[in-house]
Protein backbone atom coordinates (compact mmCIF):
# COMPACT_ATOMS: atom_id res chain seq x y z
CA UNK A 1 0.00 0.00 0.00
CA UNK A 2 1.23 3.71 -0.31
CA UNK A 3 0.02 6.08 1.38
CA UNK A 4 0.55 10.13 1.32
CA UNK A 5 -0.49 11.51 4.71
CA UNK A 6 -3.76 12.98 5.58
CA UNK A 7 -6.35 12.10 7.83
CA UNK A 8 -7.51 8.88 5.28
CA UNK A 9 -4.11 7.05 5.41
CA UNK A 10 -3.84 7.18 8.68
CA UNK A 11 -6.37 4.52 9.79
CA UNK A 12 -5.86 2.57 6.38
CA UNK A 13 -2.11 2.69 6.99
CA UNK A 14 -2.39 1.29 9.92
CA UNK A 15 -4.85 -1.66 8.77
CA UNK A 16 -2.24 -2.40 5.68
CA UNK A 17 0.33 -3.14 8.42
CA UNK A 18 -1.89 -4.74 10.61
CA UNK A 19 -3.04 -7.54 7.79
CA UNK A 20 1.33 -7.80 6.71
CA UNK A 21 0.75 -5.65 3.80
CA UNK A 22 3.93 -3.77 2.68
CA UNK A 23 3.85 0.18 3.28
CA UNK A 24 5.14 2.57 1.36
CA UNK A 25 4.98 6.42 2.44
CA UNK A 26 5.35 9.56 0.22
CA UNK A 27 5.73 12.96 2.41
CA UNK A 28 4.95 16.17 0.71
CA UNK A 29 6.19 18.50 2.73
CA UNK A 30 9.59 19.69 4.93
CA UNK A 31 8.04 17.84 7.88
CA UNK A 32 6.20 14.62 8.42
CA UNK A 33 2.42 14.89 9.06
CA UNK A 34 0.69 13.50 11.70
CA UNK A 35 -0.47 10.54 9.83
CA UNK A 36 3.02 9.68 8.48
CA UNK A 37 4.81 10.77 11.57
CA UNK A 38 2.48 7.72 13.24
CA UNK A 39 3.11 5.34 10.26
CA UNK A 40 6.80 5.61 9.60
CA UNK A 41 8.29 3.22 11.81
CA UNK A 42 6.04 0.77 10.68
CA UNK A 43 6.34 1.21 6.95
CA UNK A 44 8.81 -0.13 4.07
CA UNK A 45 10.21 2.95 2.57
CA UNK A 46 9.29 6.74 3.30
CA UNK A 47 9.68 8.43 0.38
CA UNK A 48 10.84 12.52 0.93
CA UNK A 49 10.02 15.17 -1.11
CA UNK A 50 12.90 17.22 0.49
CA UNK A 51 15.36 16.51 3.04
CA UNK A 52 14.33 16.05 6.61
CA UNK A 53 17.25 16.33 9.57
CA UNK A 54 16.59 13.31 11.20
CA UNK A 55 15.07 11.30 8.62
CA UNK A 56 17.88 10.25 6.86
CA UNK A 57 18.90 6.67 5.33
CA UNK A 58 17.05 3.30 6.59
CA UNK A 59 13.53 3.32 5.68
CA UNK A 60 14.05 7.00 4.67
CA UNK A 61 14.82 8.40 0.66
CA UNK A 62 14.62 11.62 -0.55
CA UNK A 63 12.60 11.36 -4.24
CA UNK A 64 11.34 14.31 -4.97
CA UNK A 65 7.86 14.98 -6.02
CA UNK A 66 6.60 13.82 -9.31
CA UNK A 67 6.13 16.72 -12.08
CA UNK A 68 4.23 16.32 -14.91
CA UNK A 69 5.82 14.89 -17.93
CA UNK A 70 5.09 17.98 -19.91
CA UNK A 71 7.15 19.83 -17.77
CA UNK A 72 10.49 18.31 -18.90
CA UNK A 73 9.56 18.24 -22.23
CA UNK A 74 8.38 21.39 -23.33
CA UNK A 75 10.37 23.87 -25.65
CA UNK A 76 11.03 27.21 -25.48
CA UNK A 77 10.08 27.93 -28.98
CA UNK A 78 6.98 26.54 -29.67
CA UNK A 79 5.72 27.81 -26.20
CA UNK A 80 6.75 31.29 -26.88
CA UNK A 81 5.55 31.33 -30.50
CA UNK A 82 1.76 29.42 -28.61
CA UNK A 83 1.60 32.84 -26.87
CA UNK A 84 2.57 34.79 -28.89
CA UNK A 85 5.97 36.33 -27.09
CA UNK A 86 9.19 37.25 -29.00
CA UNK A 87 12.36 35.16 -29.07
CA UNK A 88 14.30 37.72 -28.18
CA UNK A 89 12.28 39.25 -25.32
CA UNK A 90 12.11 38.28 -21.76
CA UNK A 91 9.63 37.22 -20.15
CA UNK A 92 7.75 36.86 -16.59
CA UNK A 93 5.40 34.61 -15.63
CA UNK A 94 2.75 34.98 -13.28
CA UNK A 95 0.68 32.54 -12.03
CA UNK A 96 -1.03 31.01 -8.75
CA UNK A 97 -3.16 28.10 -8.80
CA UNK A 98 -6.49 27.40 -10.87
CA UNK A 99 -8.60 30.16 -8.53
CA UNK A 100 -5.57 31.97 -8.67
CA UNK A 101 -4.01 34.22 -5.73
CA UNK A 102 -5.46 37.51 -4.78
CA UNK A 103 -2.75 39.45 -3.66
CA UNK A 104 -0.09 38.25 -6.52
CA UNK A 105 -2.70 39.57 -9.46
CA UNK A 106 -3.87 42.50 -7.99
CA UNK A 107 -0.01 43.45 -7.00
CA UNK A 108 0.59 42.18 -11.03
CA UNK A 109 -1.82 44.44 -12.29
CA UNK A 110 -0.50 47.57 -10.59
CA UNK A 111 2.75 47.26 -11.16
CA UNK A 112 2.66 45.43 -14.85
CA UNK A 113 -0.87 46.94 -16.50
CA UNK A 114 -1.10 50.42 -14.54
CA UNK A 115 2.35 50.99 -13.56
CA UNK A 116 5.59 52.44 -15.90
CA UNK A 117 6.69 51.13 -19.50
CA UNK A 118 8.79 48.45 -19.26
CA UNK A 119 10.81 45.86 -21.42
CA UNK A 120 10.32 42.24 -20.30
CA UNK A 121 7.22 40.32 -21.26
CA UNK A 122 4.57 39.31 -18.59
CA UNK A 123 2.15 35.75 -19.15
CA UNK A 124 0.05 36.52 -16.43
CA UNK A 125 -2.52 33.35 -15.62
CA UNK A 126 -5.07 34.95 -13.46
CA UNK A 127 -6.90 31.79 -12.64
CA UNK A 128 -10.57 31.94 -12.85
CA UNK A 129 -12.04 34.01 -9.66
CA UNK A 130 -10.01 36.82 -10.90
CA UNK A 131 -9.84 36.99 -14.36
CA UNK A 132 -13.19 39.17 -15.07
CA UNK A 133 -11.41 41.63 -12.48
CA UNK A 134 -7.50 41.37 -14.71
CA UNK A 135 -9.16 41.46 -18.05
CA UNK A 136 -11.38 44.66 -17.33
CA UNK A 137 -8.40 46.57 -16.57
CA UNK A 138 -5.76 45.09 -18.80
CA UNK A 139 -8.77 46.16 -21.81
CA UNK A 140 -9.37 49.95 -19.81
CA UNK A 141 -5.32 50.22 -20.03
CA UNK A 142 -4.82 49.73 -23.99
CA UNK A 143 -4.96 46.03 -24.48
CA UNK A 144 -2.35 43.54 -24.22
CA UNK A 145 0.24 45.06 -25.25
CA UNK A 146 3.37 42.76 -23.72
CA UNK A 147 0.85 41.22 -21.18
CA UNK A 148 -0.40 38.28 -22.06
CA UNK A 149 -3.45 37.10 -19.53
CA UNK A 150 -4.90 33.63 -19.20
CA UNK A 151 -7.76 32.36 -17.48
CA UNK A 152 -6.26 28.89 -16.76
CA UNK A 153 -3.70 26.44 -18.02
CA UNK A 154 -3.94 23.09 -17.24
CA UNK A 155 -0.37 22.65 -17.34
CA UNK A 156 2.66 24.60 -16.91
CA UNK A 157 4.98 23.07 -19.21
CA UNK A 158 4.48 25.97 -22.25
CA UNK A 159 3.95 28.13 -19.70
CA UNK A 160 7.48 27.62 -17.41
CA UNK A 161 9.15 26.70 -21.17
CA UNK A 162 8.66 30.65 -21.95
CA UNK A 163 9.50 32.09 -19.41
CA UNK A 164 12.69 33.70 -17.80
CA UNK A 165 11.58 34.19 -14.22
CA UNK A 166 8.21 33.01 -12.39
CA UNK A 167 6.34 34.92 -9.94
CA UNK A 168 4.04 32.34 -8.29
CA UNK A 169 2.96 30.83 -4.37
CA UNK A 170 5.13 28.18 -3.06
CA UNK A 171 3.38 25.16 -2.92
CA UNK A 172 3.73 22.16 -5.15
CA UNK A 173 4.37 24.32 -8.05
CA UNK A 174 7.42 24.90 -6.49
CA UNK A 175 8.75 21.33 -8.14
CA UNK A 176 7.71 22.04 -11.48
CA UNK A 177 9.58 25.75 -11.56
CA UNK A 178 12.36 23.78 -10.45
CA UNK A 179 12.55 20.42 -12.66
CA UNK A 180 12.15 23.68 -15.72
CA UNK A 181 15.14 25.29 -13.95
CA UNK A 182 13.44 28.25 -13.57
CA UNK A 183 14.39 31.29 -11.04
CA UNK A 184 11.51 32.75 -8.82
CA UNK A 185 9.98 35.11 -6.87
CA UNK A 186 7.69 33.22 -4.63
CA UNK A 187 5.39 34.91 -2.26
CA UNK A 188 3.99 31.88 0.19
CA UNK A 189 0.44 31.56 0.89
CA UNK A 190 0.41 33.15 4.82
CA UNK A 191 -2.44 30.88 5.96
CA UNK A 192 -1.26 27.70 3.96
CA UNK A 193 -1.66 24.49 6.85
CA UNK A 194 1.80 24.31 8.96
CA UNK A 195 3.06 27.41 7.16
CA UNK A 196 4.75 24.54 4.45
CA UNK A 197 4.64 27.10 2.17
CA UNK A 198 7.08 29.62 3.57
CA UNK A 199 8.89 26.05 4.39
CA UNK A 200 8.64 25.16 0.79
CA UNK A 201 10.29 28.89 -0.37
CA UNK A 202 12.69 28.80 2.42
CA UNK A 203 14.13 25.72 0.25
CA UNK A 204 14.14 27.39 -2.91
CA UNK A 205 15.79 30.28 -1.06
CA UNK A 206 18.23 28.59 0.90
CA UNK A 207 19.81 27.03 -2.51
CA UNK A 208 19.73 30.61 -4.08
CA UNK A 209 17.39 29.61 -6.39
CA UNK A 210 14.47 32.05 -5.33
CA UNK A 211 13.56 35.26 -3.78
CA UNK A 212 11.23 35.25 -0.99
CA UNK A 213 8.58 38.32 -0.70
CA UNK A 214 5.86 38.39 2.07
CA UNK A 215 2.60 38.49 1.18
CA UNK A 216 1.58 41.28 3.34
CA UNK A 217 4.66 43.71 1.73
CA UNK A 218 3.48 42.60 -1.59
CA UNK A 219 2.03 45.69 -3.85
CA UNK A 220 2.56 47.19 -7.36
CA UNK A 221 5.79 48.72 -6.53
CA UNK A 222 7.93 46.00 -4.73
CA UNK A 223 7.14 43.80 -7.43
CA UNK A 224 8.51 46.16 -9.97
CA UNK A 225 11.10 46.88 -7.82
CA UNK A 226 12.43 43.16 -6.93
CA UNK A 227 11.60 41.93 -10.90
CA UNK A 228 13.81 45.23 -12.29
CA UNK A 229 16.68 44.30 -10.22
CA UNK A 230 16.79 40.34 -11.22
CA UNK A 231 16.27 41.05 -14.81
CA UNK A 232 18.85 44.00 -14.75
CA UNK A 233 21.25 41.30 -13.60
CA UNK A 234 21.58 38.61 -16.04
CA UNK A 235 24.62 37.13 -14.30
CA UNK A 236 22.73 36.64 -10.92
CA UNK A 237 19.77 35.51 -12.80
CA UNK A 238 21.58 32.91 -14.64
CA UNK A 239 23.01 31.59 -11.22
CA UNK A 240 19.59 31.38 -9.57
CA UNK A 241 18.41 29.25 -12.71
CA UNK A 242 21.98 27.40 -12.54
CA UNK A 243 20.74 26.80 -8.63
CA UNK A 244 16.69 26.00 -9.27
CA UNK A 245 17.96 22.89 -12.03
CA UNK A 246 20.17 21.76 -9.34
CA UNK A 247 17.13 20.96 -7.08
CA UNK A 248 15.18 19.57 -9.53
CA UNK A 249 14.13 15.53 -9.38
CA UNK A 250 13.21 15.01 -13.02
CA UNK A 251 13.24 11.23 -12.01
CA UNK A 252 11.27 11.56 -8.64
CA UNK A 253 8.28 9.38 -10.10
CA UNK A 254 10.12 6.63 -11.10
CA UNK A 255 11.53 6.36 -7.79
CA UNK A 256 8.46 5.72 -6.19
CA UNK A 257 7.64 3.86 -8.74
CA UNK A 258 10.50 1.50 -8.08
CA UNK A 259 9.60 1.22 -4.26
CA UNK A 260 6.11 0.35 -4.65
CA UNK A 261 6.76 -2.53 -6.87
CA UNK A 262 9.74 -3.39 -4.59
CA UNK A 263 7.20 -3.48 -1.78
CA UNK A 264 4.84 -5.35 -3.43
CA UNK A 265 7.02 -7.93 -4.92
CA UNK A 266 7.65 -8.39 -1.48
CA UNK A 267 4.29 -8.85 -0.63
CA UNK A 268 3.45 -11.82 -3.43
CA UNK A 269 6.76 -13.31 -2.33
CA UNK A 270 5.73 -13.77 1.54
Amino acid sequence: MMGGGGYVAGPAGAAAVSLGVPLVLTEADRHLGVANRLLAKRARRVCLAFPIPGREGGRYVVTGRPVPAAVLSAERGPARERFGISETARCLLVFGGSQGARSINLAALDAFVEGPPRDYHVLHISGRRDHAVALERLERCGGAGQHTLLEYEPGLGDALAASDLVLARAGGSIFEIAAAGRPAILVPYPHAAAGHQEANAAWMAEAGAAVVVDDGRLDGGALLEVVGELFADPEALAGMAAASAALARPDAAELIAAEILAAAKESSSG
